[in-house]
């Protein structure tokens, strides 16, 4: 058991060293939150407790109210207090296929792209094309492979997500309180995340913020997408032009007041300006139009985070991978 945890009544105790592909929960378990849980995300919560479960198992349960707090139904979006007590249903998991451990390569890659590290927490230039998690048929992402890399430390968690092909700053908690008190910023909205994205056609608008609402898990042709939608949860997107490449193109800064799955791509979209190279909400016909620049991936790039720690300004910044540059270096020796 995770130490901030307890088990009541323990019929069938859930232990996160479960030896993978066993099943972890034969019956119903009821788990306590305990200090070290307090404000953590309750799908989060089942991610950890229960390790080998995919992210599309802990969903489906949260959905189906087969997982309760205090005996009632709740979102995948609540987050946990101390002494919440959490109905676990039985769960079984197949055998994992994958090897124990992220490949020396996969960890080589990830440590090479650590570009902050202190007591507290970590900041990886997460490339694209590389998950921030496993799961969906990936055996390991970012996450996996840093702790991997330190086992040493027990408590080392995600504090936000990018999208496998966005690249750019990825923030990690190395503690657990220190997790609570970046996830209160985030709420809070005292933490700047600006991301550098190139839009098909010429974007008129100047600044514009972007306020309407986004909703998830709405299905296109069997696939979930992301919708502007009234009944979905607020998204705010701030776009600024930092340079227009005629009709072709713009690059802009985009400050993310929120931080909604796929909200950029979702917004810019819904402007009729979508991110270059987006299979999901793009446009084919004006991403061709892009080829010959050597646009080959989503051109979407978390630039940099910044927040005030122990009262004084914190700033972490990533440059534009190569492949990206390269693009804009193109598009302004046309010009």
């Amino acid at each position: 058991m995770p130490r901030s945890t307890r088990p009541i009544a323990d019929p069938a105790p859930i232990s996160a060293d479960s030896p993978a592909g066993t099943s972890v929960a034969a019956k119903v378990t009821h788990v306590e939150a305990g200090p070290g849980d307090d404000g953590q995300r309750i799908d989060n919560f089942l991610l950890r407790i229960l390790k080998d479960a995919p992210r599309s198992l802990i969903y489906r349960i949260l959905r189906s109210g087969e997982v309760r707090v205090n005996s009632k139904r709740i979102g995948p979006d609540y987050r946990l207090s101390a002494g919440d007590r959490i109905r676990v249903p039985p769960v079984k998991l197949k055998p994992r296929e994958q090897t124990d451990s992220p490949s020396r390569s996969l960890r080589d890659f990830i440590a090479s792209a650590v570009i902050y590290d202190d007591r507290d927490l970590m900041v990886v230039n997460k490339p694209a094309g590389v998950a921030v998690h496993g799961g969906s048929g990936l055996s390991f992402g970012v996450i996996e492979t840093l702790r991997a890399l330190h086992p040493e430390l027990k408590e080392l968690e995600l504090v936000h997500r990018l999208d496998r092909e966005t690249s750019g700053c990825l923030l990690i908690a190395k503690r657990r309180a220190v997790l609570r008190e970046l996830h209160a910023m985030l709420r809070e909205r005292q933490m700047e995340k600006h991301y550098l994205t190139l839009v098909c056609g010429k974007w008129p608008f100047g600044t514009k913020t972007i306020d309407l609402p986004l909703k998830t898990n709405l299905k296109q042709g069997g696939e979930r997408v992301v919708r502007v939608h009234a009944e979905g949860q607020e998204a705010v997107t701030t776009f600024k032009p930092v340079r227009h490449f005629g009709k072709l193109a713009t690059l802009l800064d985009v400050d993310l007041g929120t931080g909604r799955t796929h909200q950029i791509r979702v917004h810019a979209s819904h402007a009729g300006y979508p991110v270059a190279g987006d299979e999901k909400y793009g446009d084919r016909e004006r991403d061709a139009l892009l080829k010959p620049f050597g646009l080959n991936r989503m051109f979407l790039h978390a630039h940099s985070l910044s927040f005030e720690r122990a009262g004084k300004p914190f700033t972490v910044s990533a440059e534009l991978p190569p492949e990206l540059q390269s693009v804009l270096d193109a598009l302004v020796a046309k010009a």
